[in-house]
């Protein structure tokens, strides 16, 4: 599933392709999550000029002209495609053709990947923007494990399996952790984690894949690799489930509680 850093790079290469474009037509082809009737989004989106693409917690958002919000959820399985006049892509769940005769479509074999039409606001911090005194306050609360914290969309949007790990490989902090038993210097550390990591895959990403839409780009990840036996460092690279997850880890990550 793609995290934050690659929807970060989705949102920024979408923009470039699309932007100042008129949507000319919509097509939902899978409508059974969209949030409203089908002809409500061709009425309120055909013939506006996108603005701008940009990530929202695990969404991409089409900005219009007009103020509307057309918002993309990939799920696990989502993928999206360009395309030039016709789409002739399977399992389409959405195709949206801009002038030019440029497209794009959003595609999903599980038919799970989300449209909603100007979808409600959320309280919840993004990752890139929380602050220390926040996640101390949520960690605190609760003796859950820390790795099911960070990826509870409820506490803190965009992060996800794979990020969760590398984030907390970063901070040298135990996935396994009960929340409440994480000292303040240690939630201090994991707040930097958090944003290092994130920006730093973001970099990454665009300089491996810089005109990426879709998949996932992870070569340059420390422990969240399954295929590898030890870190660059050489330390021990452990698997297990936090959850119904399965973790990556090392031995230099601190156990608190």
């Amino acid at each position: 599933m793609p995290e934050l850093p690659d929807l970060q790079v989705f949102s920024h290469n979408l923009t470039k392709l699309f932007k100042g474009k008129k949507l000319e037509k919509i097509d939902i082809k899978v409508a059974q999550k969209l949030n409203v009737p089908e002809k409500k989004v061709r009425d309120t989106l055909e013939g506006q000029t996108l603005s701008t693409v940009i990530r929202v917690g695990k969404e991409l958002q089409f900005e219009f002209d007009n103020d509307h919000i057309f918002a993309t959820h990939l799920m696990l399985h989502g993928q999206l495609q360009l395309f030039d006049k016709t789409n002739d892509h399977k399992f389409t769940i959405v195709e949206m053709l801009f002038e030019g005769d440029k497209g794009l479509a959003l595609t999903d074999f599980q038919k799970a990947a989300t449209p909603t039409l100007d979808p409600e606001k959320s309280d919840t911090p993004d990752a890139l923007d929380v602050d220390e005194k926040y996640l101390e306050t949520k960690l605190g609360a609760t003796r859950t494990p820390v790795k099911t914290v960070l990826m509870d969309q409820k506490v803190l949007r965009g992060i996800g399996n794979a990020y969760a790990d590398e984030i907390l490989y970063d901070a040298r902090l135990s996935p396994f952790s009960p929340s409440n038993k994480i000292p303040v210097s240690k939630v201090k550390q994991l707040a930097k984690s958090i944003k290092n990591v994130l920006e730093d895959a973001e970099k990454q990403i665009l300089k491996n894949n810089p005109d990426i839409i879709s998949g996932e780009f992870r070569d340059f990840m420390q422990v969240h690799q399954p295929k590898k036996k030890q870190t660059q460092a050489g330390e021990i690279i452990h698997q297990k489930p936090v959850g119904s997850r399965k973790t990556y880890y090392t031995d230099v990550q601190e156990l608190f509680g």
